[in-house]
């Protein structure tokens, strides 16, 4: 009988086993193991998630993430399984809520606009501008600008997760894997021939300190919304326009980058 709480030098040793055998039962026990992590991490997804995205049906998507990081886990890369899970049960959970098509079309179109505003500015001006500016490039009052943000900040959090570049399985890179594997954010220690993420991390560095401490803290630190806004004495609702904005930034900076390696 395989423990189910395991020390660390005896889950590498099933791990080892595992990528040999691809014992079943080895397989149920790390199921097992590893199933609190997909109910933590499709809570924190469902937080700012519309009423009509539940949260079971989160944990369901997350489970076949869960799985598929059993499968691909590969011990000798020196990375912790649970690191690794992460990153693919909340893939999946994406990945999920994209087929099903759950964002209203309007609130899709208006963050195209927005995108879009941010994008003529800033390759304008050659620096992150403000929400004032974007307000009147889209030929809107400030305040009103402000609302918008917030209609369309629990529909930002998919973008971090398309994938930017696509060779082999080994080489999809997504930006939320760029942050999360490289907290630093420095473009030196990135792998050399993956050069989309120094492009990501570039991109990432060029964000306003406020939003850049944002992204960091949400997806490397693994904070809420909330607990973000505590740690910066700022509103939830304030971290949440600040995290909607970095990622607005971030796409209309690589939208451009991606259509010219596709």
């Amino acid at each position: 009988m395989v423990e189910r709480v395991l020390d660390e030098q005896r889950e590498q040793e099933m791990w080892i086993a595992y990528k040999k055998s691809k014992d079943p039962k080895i397989r149920d026990m790390f199921i097992k193991q590893y199933a609190p992590l997909v109910k933590y991490v499709a809570g924190k997804v469902a937080i700012g998630m519309p009423h009509n995205v539940e949260y079971d049906d989160l944990v369901g998507f997350g489970v076949f993430g869960l799985l598929d990081a059993i499968e691909k886990f590969d011990p000798d890369k020196h990375v912790k399984f649970k690191t690794y899970a992460v990153t693919r049960i909340r893939g999946a959970i994406f990945d999920e809520l994209r087929s099903i098509d759950w964002v209203p079309r309007s609130v899709r179109q208006k963050t195209r606009e927005i995108e879009e505003a941010i994008h003529k500015l800033e390759s304008s001006f050659g620096r992150a501008v403000s929400d004032h500016e974007i307000a009147k490039e889209m030929g809107i009052e400030l305040e009103d600008f402000q609302k918008l943000m917030l209609k369309v900040s629990g529909t930002s959090i998919l973008s971090l997760n398309d994938v930017w570049y696509s060779g082999d399985d080994n080489d999809k890179v997504s930006i939320a894997d760029s942050i999360e594997s490289h907290p630093s954010l420095n473009p030196d220690i990135i792998v050399e021939k993956e050069e989309i993420k120094r492009v990501i991390v570039d991109s990432i560095n060029e964000l306003p300190e406020k939003e850049k401490t944002v992204l960091v803290l949400y997806y490397y630190e693994d904070l809420t919304l909330k607990e973000i806004g505590q740690v910066m004495e700022v509103t939830e609702s304030r971290v949440s326009q600040l995290h909607t904005k970095a990622i607005m930034r971030l796409r209309s900076k690589l939208t451009n980058i991606k259509k010219g390696i596709m």
